[in-house]
């Protein structure tokens, strides 16, 4: 079944070949590798642009980096960790869970790290994918992206942000040898990373700074240590974190009727929100510019004990007028104000709907996914393929994205849906598989009539969840036990085919 990997030479210029390539090595291109190396396939590459695995959690290690989805959740189904030391896990016990699931699996000998995908072409006439690296050239039949939504730091369009003559970075590059005790700090942005930043931070920094231009809705955050009875019932009683994972999916996924369904039933949260705020926010002038002005789950929905408590501080102010411009040591809001800091940190997310990794796959017709994105928004079938990109499949593709609950669940489906894929192809002896247009046109069709009513699109808020053509193209409407339906076999049917001269054995 396998084809080994080889290396050729095109003129003076080495070029490897392998029967299918991968690019990102986080949670989506390492659960790939291990069900690829399950059917027995030897016949594959990892490209992964960083010096491990991980992705996102070997790149996010920022004070207070940790994951607001439950740990018993957060894991593969394949690989349960019994040895979570607490109901939510912070970023460096993910990262060690992640390596030791590589090393379990014996995948790391597949990967070729500090290679950075710098392009990648279809060629019709040899039915390949040519790609380009920091690391030489390759050629694939089969491409797989799994290079992750939030792996590309957004930077905010300032004056004079290059200018800054302190230190300045991005949260998801956070700069551990930046000292930060008693110097004055401004953060921009209130999002995931901030609310997680801001409190860690706040009791070291002489003075901190917060720009907000949008107030998040807060929930509690139900985290403690897990005690050692729980544990060890973990890791020797069969089925129970078994059960116990089923119990949390199950709860998570009661959001979805509020979310998607019935937004209505977002009061709820809210009032759980509303009354956090009250609580924990006693200035009525803080309160006040802190409250949020859309419905809650609009925008994502975060979690945190201990942000409010930080706002409070005598040496934390929230400044809520825009940002004019920045000079060399201050930051200039709209109002005229200039507020002297010696660092500037950046938490303004990652590009999403517009990642710059679209621009360097150019499809069938030459157009990079960017060109694609830009005239119709980011579409694709079942987030795992897109019509004019032959062979390649995308995890965490379009409409893949949740607000509720763990990201692996879908990427499991996906890797369901790809792994089958591959499988058929080998079977039928396929040279080609390419989503038909009319297929995806339908299946987008009927996603955004369900998200028509949805709460990211009636909550009376922007956010990183809708493209420039103000559609949704970055959630899933539904169920995610419906997701994993869908993708539960490849359905060659919806693909144009074309057949190899001699089907694979």
């Amino acid at each position: 079944m396998s084809r080994k990997v080889t290396d050729k030479a095109v003129g003076n210029r080495p070029v490897r070949h392998s029967r299918i390539i991968i690019v990102g090595s986080g949670f989506s291109g390492l659960g790939m590798a291990i069900r690829l190396s399950q059917q027995g396939r030897n016949d594959y590459l990892v490209l992964e642009r960083g010096n491990d695995v991980g992705g996102t959690w070997r790149d996010n290690t920022y004070p207070g980096a940790a994951c607001d989805v439950p740990s018993q959740l957060y894991s593969y189904s394949f690989a349960l960790n019994p040895d979570w030391s607490r109901s939510f896990s912070k970023q460096p016990e993910i990262q060690k869970y992640i390596q030791t699931v590589a090393a379990k699996y014996n995948v790391r000998d597949k990967h070729i790290f500090d290679c950075d995908m710098t392009g990648a072409q279809w060629n019709s006439d040899a039915a390949r994918w040519e790609i380009q690296t920091s690391q030489g050239e390759f050629t694939a039949e089969i491409l797989i992206s799994a290079v992750g939504a939030l792996c590309e730091p957004n930077l905010p369009d300032i004056k004079g942000l290059n200018d800054f003559q302190g230190e300045i970075f991005h949260s998801a590059r956070w700069d551990h040898s930046a000292d930060l005790t008693g110097k004055r700090v401004a953060v921009i942005g209130t999002g995931a990373s901030a609310i997680q930043i801001v409190p860690s931070i706040a009791k070291q920094v002489a003075h901190l700074d917060l720009y907000q231009r949008t107030a998040p809705w807060l929930l509690p955050r139900a985290d403690r240590p897990y005690l050692a009875p729980e544990k060890l019932a973990f890791k020797y009683i069969p089925g129970v974190q078994a059960l116990s994972r089923a119990a949390i999916y199950a709860a998570r996924e009661t959001q979805v009727v509020g979310l998607a369904k019935f937004p209505p039933a977002m009061k709820i949260l809210e009032t759980v929100a509303r009354a956090k705020l009250r609580i924990e926010v006693k200035d009525p002038v803080l309160r006040k510019k802190v409250t949020p002005n859309f419905r809650i789950g609009c925008k994502r929905m975060l979690i945190s004990n201990e942000y409010y408590p930080a706002l409070g501080r005598d040496n934390v102010d929230v400044v809520t007028d825009g940002i004019q411009e920045i000079r060399g040591n201050s930051v200039v809001t709209k109002d005229g104000v200039e507020r002297e800091v010696d660092a500037i940190i950046v938490a303004t997310g990652f590009h999403v709907t517009d990642s710059p990794a679209y621009e360097t796959i150019a499809g069938r017709d030459g157009r990079t996914l960017s060109e694609v994105f830009d005239a119709i928004g980011q579409q694709g079938y079942k987030g795992s393929a897109i019509n004019n990109y032959p062979n390649m499949f995308f995890m965490l593709g379009p409409n893949v994205g949740l607000g509720h609950t763990s990201m692996v669940y879908m990427i499991e489906s996906q890797i369901n849906y790809i792994a089958d894929a591959v499988a058929t192809i080998d079977k039928l002896g396929l040279r080609t598989v390419e989503v038909r247009k009319d297929v995806q046109d339908e299946y987008n069709v009927d996603l955004q009539k369900k998200l028509t009513g949805a709460v990211w699109n009636t909550g009376g808020c922007a956010s990183w969840y809708l493209d420039k053509h103000g559609n949704n193209t970055t959630l899933w409407p539904d169920f995610t036990f419906r997701f994993r339906g869908l993708l539960e076999k490849f359905d060659v049917d919806a693909y144009e085919t074309s057949t190899a001269a001699v089907p694979v054995a």
